[in-house]
């Protein structure tokens, strides 16, 4: 059985970076969201058509489409050899669900990157990109933090969450991470 992860966390708590070194510290497949959507669209796979659609239009992509995206990635040879890593799925309690019964036993643990949102805003802020204006942070914050509350009780009730303190240098950091990885896997 493949080793199957996921990493959660507030936009500017690491997630994107401790992922890298989870993957290749683990040998699992890092699975971004944003790449497998454009993958799937760029593949031309009848739901990367869908969701092109869906995208070009403004529109967010519905779970239907990005569970499919997600079971067309996981059955791919790579994953199936080493194990995955996902990063920005699930969303929803729906997304979590849907995935477990696509894994199974191989969902191991959800790695929940606790950042406060007074750290998040500092880091977002002083990234200093146009988009990470006070309010759109604030907003992409509020988001998070409505759909992803129920998603972190929901990897809890399965007994697989672990939260980790995201505060410190990404070596520190990476070092809890590892940490709590091993204690969890074995």
């Amino acid at each position: 059985m493949t080793l199957g992860m996921v990493i959660l966390g507030r936009q500017g708590s690491g997630k994107g970076t401790q992922a890298v070194h989870i993957a290749e510290r683990f040998q699992v497949v890092h699975i971004s969201t944003g790449d497998m959507l454009r993958s799937a669209v760029q593949e031309g796979t009848e739901l990367g058509l869908k969701a092109k659609s869906i995208m070009d239009a403004g529109g967010l992509v519905t779970d239907d489409v990005v569970n499919g995206i997600v079971a067309e990635r996981l059955a791919k040879d790579d994953v199936q050899n080493s194990g995955f890593l996902l990063d920005g799925y699930p969303r929803t309690v729906g997304q979590a669900t849907e995935l477990k019964q696509l894994v199974g036993e191989s969902l191991k643990l959800a790695i929940n990157l606790d950042v406060s949102i007074e750290e998040v805003t500092q880091r977002m802020m002083s990234r200093g990109r146009e988009d990470d204006t006070p309010e759109a942070i604030a907003r992409r914050l509020e988001l998070y933090e409505a759909e992803t509350a129920p998603l972190i009780k929901w990897f809890e009730s399965e007994n697989i969450l672990c939260v980790i303190d995201g505060l410190g240098t990404e070596i520190e950091v990476h070092q809890r991470v590892i940490e709590e990885i091993e204690r969890n896997i074995g």
